[in-house]
């Protein structure tokens, strides 16, 4: 499936703007890429095997258990090679059989799913992300010792879910914290273990069940979704690591808390590689090209917004015109249309990357419609 994979996903252009340095220019546009973007090694085995997978089984059904990756283009690019979704129908597990192939995501998917495929006696194929097959393991270990797994992660999340999953499965607890303010709370009730109940209110929904935090905060080990922001994460382990000492001293931590490294190296390259853009070269402002849903995409638009203006962008259909764009503001829920947002005069220097889940062929058709529209105001 090598040669459609690649005319499904590549670009020339990024072939030859990676070869010069990363750097495009035309007429008064300069382009900056980053120097890791786009599909990661997990996401690109993934959606190696669901191409794979269609045409190995070309006379039975095939289904996904959810989105491949977050990416629209390319879950639309599925369901037009017929693969159907199993998240488009609440019933459809249901009625799977013997016959039906089912591939599971990148994300990986819930012990509770995984089990009712296998009663279903489907064939499936397990696309899951090495990466995340590590947090995995983490937890089990977390949960065979007794030990309770805080996860730095996005309770909603698919790969969050399937992680939890993981945990109740080995008879473990768990905990899954957003962001700093929920894990300084949690460090909070570690130190002083006071508000027993406004705790238990405001993590009902990202607790396993019959969560006591009087007893299940007393030994805990840390895990993270693989596509949160690296920074975030190391920050709240240290966080949690320093209520711990403050609660019991640091002679008992070894007993008390334990942290391994579960980040994704790739979100991690990619993290880096946008820093590094921000760092080493002027831009005037950041696109970021990826899914709305897309967790580390997010997180690249976050580290970029700090400090420059920044566009969230789904897919190239979203620059509109020279002076409009569609777009989600970092932090936002929704998508907007904001106006001015490319110069219209002078010299125009714009800083490009993608989420691990997008194309390089998308990045390519950003980068000639960036291209057109500074010819347009030229």
């Amino acid at each position: 499936m090598a040669g459609l994979l690649a005319a499904n996903y590549r670009s020339a252009i990024v072939d030859r703007i990676k070869a010069d340095d990363f750097t495009y220019r035309a007429g008064r546009l300069t382009v900056h890429l980053a120097r890791s973007f786009g599909f990661c090694y997990g996401v690109e085995r993934a959606v190696d095997y669901a191409y794979q997978t269609r045409k190995r089984f070309p006379d039975r059904p095939v289904f996904l258990a959810g989105e491949i990756i977050h990416n629209p283009h390319v879950n639309d690019n599925l369901r037009a090679m017929g693969v159907h979704f199993l998240s488009d129908d609440a019933n459809a597990a249901d009625r799977l059989g013997p016959r039906d192939v089912v591939i599971l995501p990148a994300f990986g998917v819930t012990v509770a799913m995984l089990q009712q495929l296998e009663r279903r006696h489907c064939t499936l194929v397990d696309t899951t992300c090495g990466s995340v097959l590590n947090v995995w393991k983490n937890v089990r270990r977390y949960a065979e010792g007794g030990w309770t797994s805080i996860i730095h992660g996005k309770v909603w999340h698919e790969e969050t879910r399937a992680t939890v999953s993981q945990a109740v499965e080995y008879g473990g607890r768990y905990l899954v914290v957003f962001d700093r303010d929920e894990a300084a709370a949690v460090c909070e009730y570690v130190r002083h273990g006071e508000a027993r109940e406004a705790f238990l209110q405001r993590f009902a929904r990202a607790t396993s069940a019959a969560f006591d935090p009087d007893r299940d905060l007393q030994r805990f080990g840390l895990a993270n979704q693989t596509t949160m922001l690296m920074s975030e994460s190391i920050e709240i382990g240290e966080m949690l690591r320093a209520a711990m000492i403050d609660r019991y001293g640091e002679p008992s931590l070894g007993e008390r808390f334990q942290a391994f490294d579960t980040i994704c190296s790739a979100t991690q390259d990619r993290q880096d590689a946008v820093v590094a853009l921000l760092e080493e070269q002027h831009v005037d402002l950041m696109v970021v090209i990826g899914g709305y849903n897309s967790s580390n995409t997010a997180n690249l638009a976050r580290i970029c917004a700090a400090s420059r203006p920044t566009f969230h962008i789904a897919d190239p259909d979203c620059l509109l015109s020279p002076t409009e764009i569609r777009h989600r503001p970092v932090g936002g829920h929704h998508e907007v249309t904001s106006a001015g947002w490319l110069p219209a005069l002078g010299t125009v220097t714009v800083g490009l990357t993608s989420g691990a889940s997008t194309p390089d062929n998308l990045v390519g058709v950003v980068i000639e419609t960036l291209a057109k529209f500074c010819e347009i105001r030229t």
